[in-house]
């Protein structure tokens, strides 16, 4: 449905984008995460038609975003960060208004704006001002604005930014609720977003793309805890033999089972055994055949906040490389 490639935009030295390509498939909620400044909000407003890419193309139902920018709009719902609300207007005044900005037929239009009133839960707030909405209720006229005209692509920019914990929960579930018949791409910088609502996350580090994965995967564990008797000898070795195995740590005593301590056990993403399930048939293999006592064995949990951790670590370490390797050559040419 969305097709991003080898996107670049620069803001004069800034190189905000660099190279990221992507695609949504049609009826996916695909959360694009990053830190303030990531460039999220930019490939939004390309993928929007608001901005032009420097380089790269971006196609949305198969429809290219600069040679037919019109014909992309009309297929988008979008929510911008800021949504551009009137105050002074009803919020009826104001959904009509936006259903004839968006194109519906004149005889179509209160039957748009009811649909959209309902699936965002505005009935009972149709005659108010919006300046006397609450911030929640705002970002709700700012769906029902997206929605109006039906869009088969929803792209909302921190939806939920601003927004007191009740009122989260509530915008999390409504995007639920459309994403059953449009296609949603959302961007947020709090992680917690995108493992309540998305299916797949795509991660922008400094304008490069770090990550695209379903969320199964991203936060599939490749490390497992195996408590074993303390005293336990030739463990690091025995566990390391493990085809695809990285690292073999102590962890510390185990609290749940006096006279045992924890080792952690972890596999290299690219091995066969980088899921918990056969690393943790592996490791409980090694260790019947070694003799030794196993209290337990037991997945890691991993969060989507540890694997952004992780990313940043990766991507800071590749720069600092880059930037060695570039301070040398420049010292060795001179």
């Amino acid at each position: 449905m969305i097709r991003v490639t080898d996107l670049h935009k620069r803001y004069g030295r800034t190189h905000a984008v660099k190279g990221v390509s992507f695609e949504v498939n049609r009826g996916e909620i695909v959360g694009l995460l990053g830190h303030n400044g990531a460039g999220k909000s930019t490939v939004m407003k390309i993928i929007t038609g608001y901005l032009e890419p420097g380089e790269g193309s971006v196609t949305v139902g198969g429809l290219d975003v600069i040679s037919d920018r019109i014909g992309v709009q009309r297929l988008i719902g979008y929510m911008p960060e800021s949504s551009p609300l009137y105050p002074e207007m009803l919020v009826q005044e104001y959904l009509l208004m936006m259903a004839e900005l968006r194109g519906v037929p004149g005889d179509q239009q209160e039957t748009a704006v009811l649909d959209a009133v309902r699936a965002t839960g505005l009935e009972a707030w149709l005659l108010r001002p919006i300046s006397t909405l609450s911030k929640g209720y705002r970002q709700r006229v700012g769906l029902a604005q997206a929605i109006v005209h039906k869009p088969d692509v929803l792209v909302l920019d921190e939806p939920t930014s601003g927004l007191d914990p009740v009122q989260i929960v509530e915008i999390r579930a409504l995007i639920r609720r459309l994403a059953e018949n449009s296609t949603v791409i959302l961007s947020t910088h709090i992680l917690s977003e995108i493992e309540a609502v998305c299916d797949r996350a795509v991660i922008l580090i400094d304008g490069v793309l770090a990550a695209d994965s379903k969320l199964t995967d991203l936060l599939a564990s490749n490390s497992v805890r195996v408590s074993l008797r303390t005293g336990t000898t030739g463990v690091e070795p025995t566990l390391a033999s493990i085809p695809g195995v990285e690292a073999v740590l102590p962890t510390g005593a185990d609290a749940g089972n006096n006279g045992y301590e924890l080792w952690t056990v972890r596999c290299s993403p690219a091995s066969s055994e980088s899921s918990a399930e056969p690393l943790s048939a592996a490791v409980i293999a090694a260790a019947a055949q070694a003799g030794w006592s196993v209290a337990s064995v037991t997945a890691e949990t991993q969060n989507l906040e540890q694997v952004f951790r992780d990313l940043m670590s990766d991507h800071i370490a590749r720069r600092s490389a880059a930037e060695s390797a570039a301070a040398v050559s420049g010292g060795v040419s001179r």
